[in-house]
């Protein structure tokens, strides 16, 4: 067996990358890759056969990485975490009482 071995690029202060997926998205997709093995062991055990299994995790896994990649290169290293916060930010403040003002 030849075993690979695989480039990870950090600079100084640079993020981790990893054959394009910067940062926590290395993570997202390991989490969804584990998760797609649970699924695929649950859809086999419950006696769905393996063939529509494996059609069904590889749409599914295909899916997933296109979404992550795509996550990874519109928002970078802190882009989601900064656009999730601008979701939280009230677009305007009601004030029904002038005595803060005084």
């Amino acid at each position: 067996m030849s075993s690979s071995v695989y480039q990870i690029n950090k600079g100084i202060n640079q993020s981790i990358e990893f054959k394009g997926l910067k940062a926590q998205y290395i993570w997202y997709l390991g989490g969804g890759v584990v998760g797609l093995m649970i699924v695929f062991a649950i859809l086999f055990f419950i006696g769905i056969p393996s063939i529509l299994c494996v059609v069904f995790i590889g749409g599914a896994g295909s899916v997933m990485v296109f979404k992550i990649y795509k996550m990874s290169h519109k928002y970078g290293h802190y882009g989601m975490m900064k656009a999730i916060a601008k979701k939280q930010i009230p677009k305007n403040i009601k004030v029904y009482s002038r005595r803060i003002f005084k």
